[in-house]
């Protein structure tokens, strides 16, 4: 078994500090302290506001009025902490390349004319002043399934192997891509940021492109997981069982091991991003993460949320669906706050562009009454098998699909598409190819294979992420 338990490891900072000290320079500063402040046990800090010593505007215990040496002396020291603290703040968002947040945090605080905050103000805006902005039709998005975990029980020759190996990825896969798509210069953003829907000067609602802006160097990308549900056929065969809420107030994930106890920690994609951003805060550009997609008919996150469970006697056992309802409810509202972009995946996991049209009205109306209560609205939607409701050209009125799923709210439409990127932005919408990575598509690329493909070499060293333990392909 694969140990992923999340632990907080403190090495890394003492390497970016040794960077800072051989050479690294400023420029590193805000990753390393972002970084650090992010280990301080404080949570998500983006976006957090400064707090500072009083409402008067600055840190007392400068020697004058009634307060004594001692006491002028302890709250010096406060203040001084409290600088830190927002200081680190302040670094936090400028690792994450909101520059903009960082100076009006600092310049707004009631130690913005202090000798440090200037300097702070005054590299932000340096670095501010380099940045480029990405274009919004150049983006490539990415997408995974339920990661293996523990390989031996995904590939032991049952009937699931075949669709294991061909669809999954393992960990310690996801591990390397993750570690070569951040050496690369890619930066995860929210499809959000790509493009976003505003109300016109005339009153008119329209998609307007995003400003994304990076350093030189630096790439923008989405990523996704799909089905993220842990389907009841997935038990015993290596994977997470639910996402839950670990003590620490983040996302982690609940793996039964072999004895029958339940670990709790990185055994999926969620938390193992967590656990890489923790490292390198400037992979998230102002705080992204994945877009986690959903079916319904199983349930969401693991819990089983579907009225079926109450309708086959689940209740008879013991079974609280009240208590997996809300549960799933709460997972959900922390990976938002996260920075996670939830979406659907169809209720039933269907073909929405070739299945008749009225069981695609009755699927997205299943969706809308059994899931969206629980994640609440959502406007993008990733269809499976990679189908979609029109062909290449961009989507309008006359199509009743598109037509119905708008009426419904949803505004980003994904389908899969190997090219590097596929982006349309619309009048009223936007829709993104989405690459699809998995054993099949890396096994392509293998030059073993013998196809060549390359298609993910702009991505990763497929010879150096592809485990060669998995077992011979079953095509």
């Amino acid at each position: 078994m694969i140990n992923l338990l999340r632990q907080r490891q403190t090495g890394h900072i003492i390497k970016l500090l040794l960077y800072i000290i051989l050479g690294g320079g400023m420029a590193a500063l805000p990753v390393v302290i972002g970084s650090m402040y992010l280990h301080s046990g404080m949570g998500h800090v983006y976006g957090v506001s400064c707090v500072y010593a009083d409402s008067g505007g600055g840190p007392r215990g400068d020697g004058s009025g009634p307060v004594g040496a001692e006491d002028g002396r302890r709250e010096a020291k406060a203040g001084d902490k409290e600088l830190e603290e927002c200081l680190a703040r302040a670094a936090a968002l400028a690792a994450g390349y909101d520059y903009d947040a960082a100076i009006a945090l600092l310049s707004d605080s009631a130690y913005a004319e202090s000798a440090k905050a200037q300097a702070a103000v005054s590299e932000y805006r340096a670095v501010k002043s380099t940045l480029v902005r990405a274009d919004p039709g150049a983006i490539t998005h990415i997408f995974f399934h339920t990661l293996i975990m523990d390989p031996s029980k995904a590939f032991d020759g049952d009937a699931w192997e075949k669709k294991y190996w061909q669809v999954m990825v393992t960990g310690e896969e996801f591990q390397k891509i993750l570690q070569s798509l951040y050496e690369r210069g890619f930066v995860l953003v929210q499809m959000h940021d790509i493009a976003y829907e505003t109300t016109a000067e005339d009153g008119s609602v329209c998609f307007k492109e995003g400003d994304i802006m990076l350093p030189p160097g630096k790439k923008a990308l989405v990523m996704s997981q799909d089905d993220v549900c842990y389907y009841e056929y997935m038990e015993g065969d290596g994977f997470a069982s639910r996402i839950v809420i670990g003590e620490d107030g983040r996302p982690a994930c609940e793996m039964r091991l072999d004895d029958g106890s339940i670990a709790v920690g990185s055994y999926d994609l969620v938390p193992i991003l967590e656990d890489f951003i923790d490292e390198h805060p400037d992979f998230s550009y102002r705080g992204a993460r994945a877009v986690l997609t959903f079916t319904g008919y199983n349930g969401i996150l693991g819990y089983r949320t579907a009225p079926s469970y109450v309708d086959i006697g689940y209740v008879d056992i013991g079974f609280d669906y009240e208590q997996e309802r809300e549960d799933a409810a709460r997972v959900a509202e922390c990976l938002k706050a996260c920075g996670y972009e939830l979406a659907s995946h169809t209720w039933g996991h269907r073909n929405m562009g070739l299945m008749p049209l009225e069981d695609f009205i009755r699927d997205t109306d299943q969706w809308e009454e059994q899931v969206e209560p629980l994640i609440g609205p959502c406007d993008i939607i990733a269809f499976p098998f990679g189908s979609d409701i029109g062909d290449w050209r961009p989507y309008d009125t006359k199509n009743e699909r598109f037509q119905y799923l708008y009426s419904k709210g949803f505004r980003y439409f994904c389908n899969v598409d190997s090219s590097q990127y596929y982006i349309q932005i619309g009048e009223k919408h936007m829709r993104q190819g989405r690459r699809n990575i998995d054993g099949i598509r890396m096994y392509y690329d293998l030059p073993e294979s013998g196809l060549g493909n390359g298609h993910l070499s702009d991505l990763f060293d497929v010879g150096e992420i592809y485990d060669r333990s998995r077992p011979l392909p079953v095509r």
